[in-house]
């Protein structure tokens, strides 16, 4: 679904004052926002039922961080909603140290990297620009990715016990990245 602008836009404008107002930076924004499509982030359309959280302010700034890492990377879009996704099912954006006994063997950081499988040290995964650069060279080292559904995609970086839990977040991920990518 693509966002749409409500209110009398379609008579044209009240005033014919060319001088730019907020609610024309806010329309711009929103159609800059309406050019990530559902095509582009979705283009297999998500699978299953969605799962949703809301957000507080450290995981808005960890989407946030994903995104600047992705297009740091020379990643597109899709990437972005991949990365999220994954941290969404991972740690619920939450940049989580050692849990002890509550933790899968040494997992840690946004995407649950474990330092013991050479994705870096603790601070290097604990850091979520790292911890997203070494999620995305492991897909990009993926043949494909971007014609698999998420999960897939998802699952061949990660290597997951529960490989089709990915999916749940794919709707989520990509609200979150067509509403941030071009913030």
């Amino acid at each position: 679904a693509g966002l749409t602008v409500a209110g009398g836009l379609a008579a044209g404008p009240l005033n014919h004052d060319s001088t730019p107002t907020a609610r024309d930076a806010a329309v711009t924004t929103t159609q800059a926002a309406a050019k990530l499509d559902t095509a582009t982030l979705i283009p297999h359309g998500v699978q299953g039922t969605q799962s949703h959280i809301d957000l507080n302010d450290e995981q808005t700034a960890n989407v946030k961080a994903i995104i600047a890492a992705t297009k740091k990377a020379g990643m597109d879009e899709r990437a972005a909603v991949v990365s999220i996704a994954t941290a969404l099912q991972e740690s619920k954006l939450e940049n989580l140290g050692h849990l002890g006994d509550r933790n899968d063997h040494d997992s840690q950081g946004l995407f649950q990297q474990r330092p013991s499988s050479g994705w870096g040290t603790v601070e290097q995964i604990t850091d979520p620009e790292y911890s997203t650069t070494a999620f995305l060279k492991g897909l990009k080292q993926v043949d494909g990715w971007q014609d698999m559904p998420l999960t897939k995609a998802a699952q061949t970086v990660q290597v997951s016990a529960y490989p089709d839990h990915y999916a749940q977040w794919e709707q989520q991920a990509a609200d979150l990245v067509a509403q941030h990518w071009n913030s």
